[in-house]
């Protein structure tokens, strides 16, 4: 059985300024993420809570950073963007 997705703020504002085809890419990394919630590679340090998947959007790497709660059955998905200072802006 598939988890339930949150959207967490950050990641839908992050996921309105997306392009149309890039929005595509995120929707089905989406569905993988909620059919195999342990896909993404769990981070250390201060953002041991966050597991990130990666992906490819025109040709560019494009993270997923989100976190889950067993119990409960849920995802929550926290941020969204190109590989570019992606793990500097999520500590903020």
């Amino acid at each position: 059985m598939a988890y339930a997705v949150i959207q967490m703020r950050r990641f839908a504002r992050q996921y309105k300024k997306l392009n149309d085809k890039t929005a595509k890419d995120v929707d089905e990394a989406v569905v993988k993420i909620s059919k195999n919630p342990l896909i993404g590679e769990r981070k250390k340090g201060d953002l041991s809570n966050l597991l990130v998947f990666k992906f490819k959007s025109n040709n560019q790497l494009h993270l997923s950073g989100y976190s889950i709660d067993d119990g409960l059955r849920l995802i929550y998905l926290d941020s969204i963007g190109p590989h570019e200072n992606f793990y500097r802006d999520i500590k903020r």
